[in-house]
């Protein structure tokens, strides 16, 4: 008794399904990650002052921003893990660092949440010589930011924020790097 109504129902089903108009397909939007925009995750702006911190160095001294006023000072957030990072780190060495180190400049990249035992290795294989001291606590990223890396932060003389990258672009990197050559003019 149960089969026949079953057969029944199932063949009403196709009849009316298979006449039915079908509904427009809609695409679905992009999904977007979860969390802050880099804008809104940014709590360090250009023309704010540069919040003070001291960071423990790979070679065992301690870098102390205050200590650095009245130089340019170039403040770099990274992990090992980041590709844009590990992208933007040979500029940093090669058109900061090399470039400028013999003139009033200070330079000090951060290993966010990563200690001298993941990074010392990472600097090695990558043929990197930086300053780079270890925030593993995360404690001065939070000074600046909540959320995406790299950042570059460029700090003037007097301790206020010249400029502030987010992730790596070339283009946006270049600027920086004149802004950087122009602000050591004034200074020499």
């Amino acid at each position: 008794m149960m089969r026949p109504v079953f057969t029944l129902l199932l063949a009403l089903l196709l009849i009316l399904g298979c006449g039915a108009p079908t509904a427009p397909t809609v695409p679905t939007p992009e999904p977007t990650p979860e969390g802050p925009t880099p804008e809104e995750a940014t709590l360090v702006r250009v023309g704010d002052p540069a919040p003070s911190f001291t960071a423990p160095m790979l070679d065992g001294t301690v870098f102390d921003l205050e200590a650095h006023r009245g130089k340019i000072v170039v403040v770099n957030f990274f992990a090992t893990w980041c590709p844009p990072c590990r992208e933007e780190l040979p500029h940093l060495q090669s058109e900061v660092w090399e470039a400028f180190r013999d003139r009033p400049l200070a330079l000090v990249c951060l290993a966010r949440e990563e200690g001298p035992e993941v990074v010392r290795p990472f600097l090695e294989k990558s043929e990197l010589d930086l300053p780079v001291a270890t925030d593993e606590d995360r404690s001065i990223y939070a000074l600046y930011a909540d959320a995406w890396i790299p950042r570059t932060v460029v700090i003037g003389a007097d301790g206020t924020v010249l400029e502030h990258l987010i992730d790596y672009n070339p283009e946006e990197f270049a600027a920086a790097v004149a802004l950087i050559d122009a602000e050591l003019t004034k200074l020499e």
